[in-house]
């Protein structure tokens, strides 16, 4: 039930809009009301999964997004949103208006049309696929052609950048007209009749988010409606968010942490999301500390950003009372500053608190489960612990072992939100990190094996994260998997820059590693083999791979040896040369 919604006179246009629409899902039923007058309550189905969009209506003229366009209501969202739907109905030539899971790829920068792509995918019954703007275009081809994607809708700016590669793989470009201020579009106007006849949301895939896997090419990670309601509702229950908060978003838009924890949330319960285009330390700052309304309760962002801030702090606020105006204003104002996709050093947690007076609320999640484990909003908050599971998240410690054969686990720890049950023997012991529940993704996109691979044969999710339980709370321990390296809350597979770095003309033989890092949380060091007579510096290196990789994932680091040493069969031992290259 989305509640009782009265809906003025001077909106009626606005109402017939989705009279089919709801009427289609949820049922429409009118009602009197003596003390309000006529009054539309929407019905959601049984399932009572159904997409952000569909509670829009309810914050009407509430202001949901400002970015540097201006401000974007949640009516302003819907009725684009809508126009934009018809129109990949018509570019599709769906006569049923049901795309049926259908793949979207969107480029959008982070501002209010990212909102309308994502919302008008879902209206139209298809899947929406995220794309980065600053990835390369061979990679942005990659994503385009593994989803299989129907149709690429692109912001203006980006039209230019990805229409060739749209005319080469034979996918339709639709380009995301800018809006006006008064909140129209140059798109037609919207017409009657259902958006889809979707009966039920629950196991209709609702996204594909890219990550990169151990093995291979990246993966498409397929999560339903009912994933990403499940991740969103548990956060806003556990991290009480409410109609009146305002976040401050300031990273990408194809991964968990920006598009569900950023944006989904604060969109779920009526609340306003501010919007940079990307993240910019001194104007942080300053809108952080900004006193006319909105003001920011909620900043969330990967510990890299919090070393940004401290740096620029240390820099530009060193006056004693500039620092006390700091700590005041971030007590009175803000209420939750959250860190995560990535482990947070100690003493990145001890300085923010010192400038702020916030203890950085720590979680765990991945692409594949949605967020898992968080520490309390209320209570003791332990440094470099994850906390305890979310609402309907089990989680188990578990170590497999390989006997004639056969797999079997013995389990250390197993629990949700409510109780830890540890195995007498086994306190504190490390394992592999397990999850279970409603938020763990359907499938990796085309790739059954890769699926049936990633979980164990009773259906818990293997998150290839080393974790224990110990003093009443969960900790991860890095990766059991030395070829993911976390650099800046971003996934990078080393065997993915490693196939890169191969097509260089001076590189034989390469070995991709990630040292610990105190701000990035680990550096891209490349141990390459060259040609006989070559040289290589990471500048060259740099520049080479600028239009072929990801910023994040291109190395920093460049150690050229005469031979990369790999045992009998054929592989490097990773841990040896970390230990060998950076042996503090």
């Amino acid at each position: 039930m989305l509640g009782s919604l009265l809906i003025p006179q001077a909106r009626q246009p606005l109402q017939c809009l989705f009279r089919d629409l709801h009427r289609c899902r949820w049922g429409l039923c009118r009602q009197k009301n003596p003390h309000r007058g006529l009054q539309t309550t929407w019905v959601t189905s049984s399932s009572d999964i159904s997409p952000v969009f569909t509670r829009a209506l309810a914050f009407g003229d509430k202001v949901a997004i400002v970015d540097r366009n201006g401000e974007h209501t949640y009516r302003d969202l819907l009725t684009q949103s809508l126009r934009l739907a018809q129109e990949i109905c018509r570019a599709l030539e769906c006569s049923s208006r049901d795309l049926k899971e259908e793949r979207i790829s969107f480029l959008c920068p982070n501002d209010a049309s990212y909102v309308v792509a994502q919302w008008a995918s879902w209206m139209s019954g298809g899947i929406a696929v995220p794309l980065y703007r600053k990835h390369p275009v061979q990679e942005l081809e990659y994503v385009i052609q593994d989803s299989q994607s129907a149709l690429v809708i692109a912001a203006q700016q980006f039209v230019e950048k990805i229409a060739p590669s749209a005319e080469k793989l034979g996918v339709p470009l639709l380009p995301l007209l800018k809006s006006h201020k008064d909140g129209s579009t140059s798109h037609p106007a919207v017409e009657e009749g259902p958006l889809t006849a979707c009966s039920s949301w629950k196991g209709r895939g609702a996204m594909i988010i890219y990550t990169s896997g151990t093995t291979g090419r990246p993966k498409g990670v397929l999560s339903t409606h009912e994933n990403v309601q499940a991740v969103t509702t548990g956060l806003v229950e556990k991290w009480e968010w409410k109609k009146e908060d305002v976040i401050l978003h300031v990273l990408p838009l194809h991964h968990v942490h920006g598009v569900v924890n950023k944006l989904l949330c604060p969109l779920w319960v009526g609340a306003t999301c501010i919007m940079f285009p990307e993240f910019d330390a001194q104007m942080v700052w300053k809108r952080l500390l900004r006193s006319e309304a909105p003001r920011i309760s909620v900043f969330m962002a990967v510990p890299t950003i919090y070393a940004k801030l401290i740096e620029y702090y240390d820099k530009n606020f060193s006056q004693p009372q500039v620092q006390a105006f700091v700590h005041a204003f971030c007590q009175e104002n803000i209420r939750l500053m959250v860190s995560g996709s990535a482990a947070l050093p100690v003493p990145v947690l001890e300085k923010w608190k010192s400038i702020t007076g916030h203890t950085l609320l720590e979680r765990y999640g991945m692409t594949e489960i949605g967020m898992a484990l968080s520490n309390p909003l209320h209570g003791v908050r332990v440094p470099g612990s994850v906390g305890n599971p979310l609402p309907g998240v089990e989680v188990r410690i578990a170590s497999e072992t390989l006997k004639n054969g056969h797999r079997s686990y013995t389990i250390h720890a197993q629990g949700d939100e409510n109780h830890t049950q540890v195995t007498p023997g086994l306190e504190e012991q490390e394992g592999e990190l397990l999850v279970k529940g409603p938020s763990v993704f359907r499938e990796y996109w085309n790739r059954p094996r890769e699926t049936a691979d990633a979980f164990t044969p009773d259906g818990w999710f293997k998150t290839g994260d080393t974790a224990a339980y110990k003093d009443g709370v969960y900790w991860i321990k890095g990766r059991t998997s030395v070829d993911i390296i976390k650099n800046g809350g971003f996934k990078i597979s080393a065997l993915e820059v490693e196939r890169h770095l191969l097509t260089h003309p001076h590189i034989t033989d390469v070995a991709v590693i990630g040292p610990p890092d105190m701000v990035w949380g680990q550096r891209v060091s490349a141990v390459v083999q060259l040609r006989e007579g070559q040289m290589l510096s990471v500048k060259e290196l740099k520049e080479w791979a600028r239009d072929i990789m990801a910023p994040y994932t291109i190395p920093t680091e460049l150690i050229v040896v005469e031979e990369i040493p790999r045992n009998q069969m054929g592989k490097v031992n990773k841990k040896e040369l970390l230990q060998r290259f950076y042996p503090a």
